[in-house]
């Protein structure tokens, strides 16, 4: 069985909880399959309608199918959506998201800026009055900006106060803004990586540049190695072909020796049992150590 390392912020009448939190999202491996359902905030309709995208992924509840249905280890979203499908979804693992905000500002007019929409004693009674399986919380912090400040402050507070009930935290860290010349840079993204260290997050999900190269998963290994033991899952990023995704994240676990990944349009586009198919090579590489041939041959059933 997984040994979990509790934090000291999480009190010892809690460490049970913490630790059942912990290795359910991460199925007794320590790693993270995070499906990511927040971007009808961040990216508005743009993911959900267009040529190349399912015509299910136009109604919110076809998120909750896929991570009803599929070996994810926990579905992140924001607290409104929990509300409105949790009662025909109380299987899922589910990570509220805090902070979200919409596309529409540019960021090369102001530096980007997200707040928190509730706090930890909003989860909480949530959770206890819900009876769903809330297991964690996650936060956006954008580095760089001249919000930075303000942002971490709220993220170590966040942290803090989910711990205090047992909740695993993950940061989305992302430093963005007119000081930060290039967001694909590893250094800069380790940099970031060690901020959610200095944190105390439990999980910080990261930018990875998707070259499909070796050599870029070599040089991540600084990540890996600036975190700590806060454990890096890495963000989708934009649509990729199905193999280009498998490739990227067997590389991303096999030689960065990063902690999962976070998967979002690259599941929900699809139809539901393309998305369930895809979801099952995913987790075949980040839960079992599935090879890339082995994985490839599932989406290819």
């Amino acid at each position: 069985m997984l040994k979990v390392n509790v934090p000291l912020t999480v009190p010892s009448p809690m460490a049970k909880e913490y630790t059942k939190n912990y290795r359910l999202a991460t199925k007794g491996t320590g790693r993270l399959f995070l499906f990511a359902g927040d971007q009808k905030v961040e990216h508005l309709n743009d993911d959900f309608a267009g040529d190349d995208i399912s015509l299910e992924d136009q109604d919110p509840e076809h998120l909750f199918k896929i991570a009803s249905q599929s070996e994810i280890g926990v579905f992140a979203t924001q607290l409104g959506l929990i509300d409105k499908y949790g009662p025909d979804y109380q299987g899922i693992p589910y990570v509220v998201k805090l902070n979200s905000r919409t596309n529409l500002a540019s960021i090369k007019d102001h530096d980007p800026i997200s707040y928190g929409w509730y706090d930890l004693e909003d989860v909480g009674r949530f959770k206890k009055q819900s009876k769903l399986n809330i297991v964690g919380v996650g936060y956006t912090v954008y580095l760089g900006g001249e919000y930075e400040s303000e942002m971490l402050k709220e993220a170590a507070q966040i942290i803090k106060d989910a711990h205090q009930q047992g909740l695993l935290t993950i940061i989305w860290m992302y430093p963005r803004g007119k000081n930060v010349p290039n967001e694909d840079d590893i250094n800069i993204i380790a940099g970031g990586a060690g901020v959610a260290a200095c944190l105390g997050a439990d999980f910080v999900k990261v930018k990875y540049p998707y070259t499909g190269k070796e050599e870029t998963a070599k040089q991540f290994k600084t990540v890996v190695a600036a975190a700590g033991r806060t454990k890096v899952i890495c963000v989708g990023g934009s649509k990729l072909s199905p193999q280009e995704l498998l490739k990227n994240i067997d590389q991303q676990i096999h030689i960065a020796q990063t902690a999962g990944s976070a998967i979002g349009r690259n599941l929900h586009q699809y139809s539901l049992p393309e998305a369930i198919k895809m979801a099952k090579a995913i987790a075949g590489i980040i839960y079992h150590d599935f090879p890339l041939q082995k994985a490839l041959k599932v989406i290819e059933k």
